[in-house]
């Protein structure tokens, strides 16, 4: 017990995802002859696994509005958060774009769909999925008290930076509110410490669950699916960011990935991007050199609106479920999937599952029965966990190229082999809460 304790959080989560993909083949494998097994998954593994991911969700809105409103006052200058707004949104929505541009022409290329013949699921309902015009307007809160309670975030994200802003603008009273903000966000930093002591138990129960109930036979149908989405994912993560960070800031893309490492495993396990906040603003400030100013205004709006990984899905998705009934997209509704997919990704919520509501606004503009949804429920849970990874991993890429161009990057500090997270429980909450010296814009 002492040995485990001595491990850092990573190494642990690290232990229980595999320990939990062990456990969840040897339920797969059993359960047919011992029925209680099943039982022990439901009762026992989704309960844990449901626990964890609500205390996640727990420190979703405090920390994403507190962190918002310090990191939005730590710039001195409303022109320079303007720009930095507007640079970090062009980034997101680019990247966005290039990722469904570049699952497209890999669903083009394999064809995934083509000789699938699956029956839908009876009693299969489509999910609903928003317009875009609502989507837009609903990024300015009528009630931004009803925002904070119903987790709405695009609205609690325009409330922070306004809030933040007025903050900015207010002379002393503001200096004032400022600070208890900024007691507020080493409180927040403290509840992120508590929930991260039971992260190895939660994604152990996560991981064994999801396997234990779908085993690898259930991907045999879907092989080609599975396999595109996974193999542009894997692109995206490993040759697109690289050479995008390259292309604009110049730093090394190996150095990048492999102070990364923590969060994307933290990622991969919770199917979060939203329960990696805190995670990946750690691995900003503390491995890859970028100030709290920046990371804390770029890490939580990355979250809400970069979802290059679900981006992946929704155009693989759109190809391999058009396939399946046998319809032949144009390149104007391949125009327009792209179009939809960045769209609904400013709107998908950094939650497990969220992608494939979202996946029913794009089948919807192009003439594809959404339907077609329920053939790829079964397997989504795996992809999720990767895409999750993909997008935190953009979002921190992003964060370390705008620290660059607004020249505040402590470049000894990302190129600093020794400047790694080692996720310690125990510490994670210091560094984020307490009193820091940070430079200004």
């Amino acid at each position: 017990m002492t040995a485990w304790r001595n491990l850092s959080l990573s190494t642990q989560i690290l232990a229980a995802l595999i320990a939990g993909l062990i456990v969840g083949l040897l339920f797969n494998f059993l359960s047919p002859s011992l029925p209680v097994l099943a039982t022990i998954n439901t009762q026992v593994f989704g309960t844990i696994g449901n626990l964890f991911m609500s205390a996640l969700k727990l420190l979703v809105v405090p920390l994403v509005f507190v962190s918002l409103v310090v990191g939005t006052t730590s710039l001195s200058d409303p022109a320079k958060l303007g720009r930095l707004g507007v640079g970090t949104m062009l980034f997101y929505l680019a990247t966005t774009a290039f990722a469904i541009v570049l699952a497209l022409i890999g669903a083009k290329i394999v064809n995934p769909g083509v000789g699938v013949n699956m029956a839908l699921p009876s009693g299969y309902e489509a999910p609903e999925a928003p317009p875009v015009s609502e989507v837009l307007v609903g990024i300015v809160p009528s009630n931004p008290v009803a925002a904070l309670a119903e987790g709405n975030m695009l609205q609690i994200i325009f409330f922070a930076i306004l809030l933040g802003l007025a903050i900015m603008l207010s002379g002393k009273p503001g200096e004032r509110i400022k600070a208890a903000f900024e007691d507020w966000n080493h409180v927040v930093m403290q509840i992120v410490n508590i929930v991260m002591v039971f992260a190895p138990i939660g994604v152990f129960a996560l991981m064994a669950g999801v396997v234990a109930k779908l085993g690898f036979e259930s991907l045999a149908p879907l092989l080609k699916y599975f396999m595109t989405v996974l193999v542009v994912l894997l692109i995206h993560l490993f040759i697109s960011y690289p050479l995008l960070l390259k292309l604009f800031s110049g730093l090394n893309p190996v150095t990048f990935i492999k102070k990364m490492r923590p969060a994307m495993l933290f990622a991969f396990s919770t199917s979060s991007s939203n329960a990696t906040i805190p995670v990946n603003l750690r691995t900003a400030r503390e491995a890859l050199g970028v100030p709290n100013q920046i990371s804390s205004f770029t890490i939580p709006l990355g979250a809400t609106i970069n979802m290059d990984g679900t981006a992946i899905m929704q155009g693989v998705a759109v190809i391999f479920i058009a396939q399946v009934y046998g319809i032949d997209l144009t390149l104007a509704q391949l125009g327009t999937v792209v179009i939809m997919a960045v769209l609904a990704s400013v709107g998908t919520a950094g939650v497990p599952g969220v992608g494939l509501v979202m996946l029913a606004t794009v089948l919807t503009q192009v003439g594809v029965p959404v339907e077609g949804i329920a053939m790829i429920i079964g397997i989504d849970r795996l992809l999720d966990m990767t895409r999750t990874a993909v997008n935190i991993t953009g979002d921190a890429a992003v964060t370390a190229i705008m620290a660059k161009r607004e020249g505040v990057l402590d470049e000894a500090m990302y190129n600093d082999p020794r400047a790694q997270v080692e996720l310690d429980a125990d510490e994670l909450g210091k560094e984020h809460g307490g009193p820091r010296t940070e430079q200004t814009i």
